[in-house]
């Protein structure tokens, strides 16, 4: 695993699409330690985070939903937000939050490379939905391209 190359490509990634501020396509995001191969006592792990303080017992929670692959039957919990998956496609899925105080909503986006989990938040509807995952899929492409 090339550490310095992840960290690297995060902090140029998060710092010009992840921000609290407007005019950012997503206001938080994690990079999770992802291998779903892997034993059962190999447990996942947040290896970046941006714009969230992430619970590691809630993330283990949400990798395990990711694991049991229930996504249309299941929900699951980010920061007291329950979420619900809206479409699946093969390397991601997109879910909405059921508990939002904001008029447009929220949402989020999970994208699986073969070593991680990106999960990425947003606010708004389709137009903020097609903005963040245009950000998501950069990142992952750069993921990608080094089989991480």
């Amino acid at each position: 695993m090339d550490w310095a190359f992840v960290n690297r490509n995060w902090e140029k990634w998060a710092s010009n699409s992840v921000a609290s501020a407007t005019g950012q396509p997503l206001k938080a995001a994690l990079l999770i330690n992802y291998d779903p191969t892997g034993p059962s006592r190999l447990l996942s792990t947040i290896a970046e985070e941006q714009g969230i303080e992430a619970d590691p017992i809630e993330v283990g929670e949400f990798v395990n939903f990711v694991k049991r692959g229930n996504y249309q039957s299941e929900s699951f919990f980010i920061q007291s937000n329950q979420y619900v998956t809206t479409s699946i496609h093969e390397s991601w899925f997109c879910a909405r939050c059921l508990n939002t105080s904001k008029p447009a909503g929220e949402g989020a986006i999970i994208y699986k490379t073969p070593s991680f989990l990106i999960l990425a938040l947003y606010d708004g509807s389709i137009g903020a939905a097609s903005r963040a995952m245009a950000a998501v899929d950069r990142f992952a492409w750069q993921l990608e391209r080094r089989n991480l």
